[in-house]
């Protein structure tokens, strides 16, 4: 084998070495912007002018109404437990489970016989306690008489006068007496004491019913109206004291456990007295009339709490606002259809939707989506869409799946580096 030349040798490590640094430059710095991250290369010539695709929406001028959230638990108003108030048999049920019913209802019938008993009975021994009254004053009568003419000393008259006084004393007992029978005896019907729905009865016909049960014979929630219980933390506190005290009413809105739908609309009753020391919320308890039923005792619900509307807001999305060494700032797609960044200063905020107070105007178009491989002056391309997704870009083009992640429904923001 013929020896090579130390020059032989020098050229051939530096072809060796060409050919890798060539692989290296078309393989790395000539890669497509989804091969390479950060897509921010000075190399990049081939895309960097060309358009991203992006959403946007314009900012728009308008009220904003300001709520507070939180998870509230449905209340009834008022919630009653059916006892009975006399002991005996339990003879007919006049409901059906989970009827509504209305004041002076009949719910249930006690056996009245024993009541009618006593009640007969106090009604004789009044009858008689009467009859000795009536003698007892027309032996007074005769005994005045009988003491103007001196036939009998003052202390028979006297005596007589204290007798009257013991009748008439028996007779009160008596009608007491027959009072508190008409009473026992009315206690064997049982009236609904309020509106509302009956729950499950907890006893059955025939049964012997005491006062003294303790689960008693069905209950009574009330839903028409209903209420909301829930809390507040300590920091919104005079968000709501205020216009409470400055004598506004303020409405509440009850959705459902997704945050869905909507389930009925009210408005704030009371706010509690004191502050919870453990949790640091104030509970407060707003009341809805609940006429389609749809809100249920115990039920968990979502809770909005307007507390002030913001006249003629510029209102963006929210998610649009991004966040960098810089401080608060968007994208917007000017007139040339080019990305350029508005410093913005944020205001009130209401779920998804977002005011700013400083940086922008009504009509600006701000860049929702697509944010990701934005910078000054970069060409943007506008998407429409039902909930913004646009037509499907060309795989391995700017905006395609992989390309960034500001695309699709709801992007994230990032930090500015």
């Amino acid at each position: 084998m013929p020896k090579v030349s130390v020059r032989g040798r020098w050229f051939l490590y530096s072809a060796v070495a060409l050919v890798f640094l060539g692989g290296i430059w078309y393989f790395g710095f000539r890669a497509s912007p989804a091969q390479r991250p950060g897509g921010g290369n000075p190399f990049r010539n081939r895309n960097s002018n060309q358009a991203v695709p992006v959403r946007a929406e314009e900012a728009a001028k308008r009220d904003l109404a300001v709520h507070l959230r939180a998870i509230g638990t449905v209340v009834p108003v008022n919630t009653v437990t059916i006892r009975s108030r006399v002991e005996g048999q339990l003879l007919k049920l006049a409901f059906t489970e989970g009827q509504q019913v209305e004041p002076g209802q009949l719910l249930a019938e006690i056996d009245p016989l024993p009541y009618r008993t006593r009640l007969a009975q106090a009604e004789a021994q009044r009858r008689q306690s009467e009859a000795q009254l009536q003698t007892a004053r027309a032996d007074l009568e005769r005994f005045r008489q009988l003491h103007a003419q001196k036939l009998i000393s003052p202390q028979q008259l006297e005596a007589q006068q204290a007798l009257v006084a013991d009748r008439e004393g028996a007779l009160a007992s008596d009608q007491a007496q027959v009072e508190d029978a008409k009473r026992q005896l009315a206690y064997t019907t049982i009236e609904a004491p309020i509106s509302g729905r009956v729950g499950l009865r907890h006893v059955d016909a025939g049964n012997i019913v005491r006062p003294g049960d303790a689960q008693g014979i069905v209950s009574i929630t009330q839903t028409r109206p209903i209420a909301v219980s829930f809390t507040v933390p300590e920091v919104d506190l005079q968000k709501v004291i205020e216009p409470l005290r400055a004598g506004e009413e303020l409405t509440v809105e009850a959705w459902d456990r997704n945050e869905q739908n909507l389930l009925a609309n009210g408005i704030l009753r009371t706010v509690d007295n004191q502050i919870d020391i453990t949790t640091g919320t104030l509970r407060l308890k707003a009341e809805f009339p609940n006429a389609d039923e749809k809100l249920f005792p115990n039920q968990f619900v979502n809770v909005r709490l307007k507390v002030r509307t913001v006249k003629q807001a510029v209102v963006i999305p929210a998610a649009a606002v991004q966040f960098g060494s810089r401080g608060t700032y968007v994208f917007i797609a000017n007139e040339k259809n080019e990305a350029a960044v508005r410093d913005i200063v944020l205001g009130p905020a209401d779920g998804i939707m977002q005011s700013v107070t400083k940086g922008l105007e009504g009509g600006e178009r701000v860049i929702v989506e697509g944010v990701d491989r934005l910078r000054e002056g970069r060409p943007v391309s506008l998407v429409t869409g039902p909930g913004g997704v646009g037509p499907a870009p060309t795989p391995g083009a700017p905006g395609a799946p992989g390309g960034g992640k500001g695309e699709g429904k709801g992007g994230k923001k990032k930090k500015e580096k």
